[in-house]
């Protein structure tokens, strides 16, 4: 059990999952209990010791054996950053081949809102089946980022972070108070 709503985020392997404790530090902040997720490439990209301290739970990214509990706590919304174009074609696809991907075809049908913010090179978002998969995504309830929110605005500067901790805020759920 947690104070706050729960929120899965699933971690691609993309240039922003390197610097992803910076996001967790900000959905934190903004109210979230983040439990992080990552694929397996992405798992070797990040810290996964230091999200787990900084988040307090372990991140997944093998699966479960038969009969161990799951230590995420179920999820009140979704987060996928980086949203790469493998992830996103398999996921449109129905793929369920690693954690990450099992975790979101899961949870597609769930009612859960779920903002994904898709993360490729220009050659691969021209991909014919790129754009198709994407509204397929989005007919089924995917809420995206524009392509480029995650792209900095120049080589040095950071990742436009609170974009995305804006959109997320707004399935935080209503106060009690």
């Amino acid at each position: 059990m947690t104070d706050h709503p729960v929120l899965y985020l699933v971690v691609c392997a993309a240039p922003p999952a390197q610097r992803i404790g910076e996001l967790v530090e900000l959905l934190m902040r903004d109210g979230w209990t983040v439990c992080v997720i990552a694929t397996p490439t992405a798992a070797t990209w990040i810290d996964r010791q230091a999200l787990a301290e900084q988040t307090g739970r372990p991140v997944r990214w093998r699966p479960r054996l038969p009969g161990e509990t799951d230590p995420h706590p179920k999820a009140d919304a979704v987060l996928v950053v980086p949203a790469t174009f493998n992830t996103l074609n398999k996921w449109a696809l129905g793929i369920n081949d690693t954690v990450a991907l099992g975790i979101l075809n899961e949870l597609l049908g769930s009612g859960l809102p779920i903002l994904a913010s898709p993360y490729a090179k220009e050659s691969l978002t021209a991909h014919p089946s790129f754009g198709g998969h994407l509204r397929l995504l989005a007919t089924a309830g995917i809420e995206f980022t524009e392509t480029d929110a995650l792209r900095p605005s120049e080589p040095t500067a950071t990742f436009r972070w609170p974009l995305i901790v804006a959109r997320a805020g707004r399935h935080l759920p209503a106060s009690d108070a």
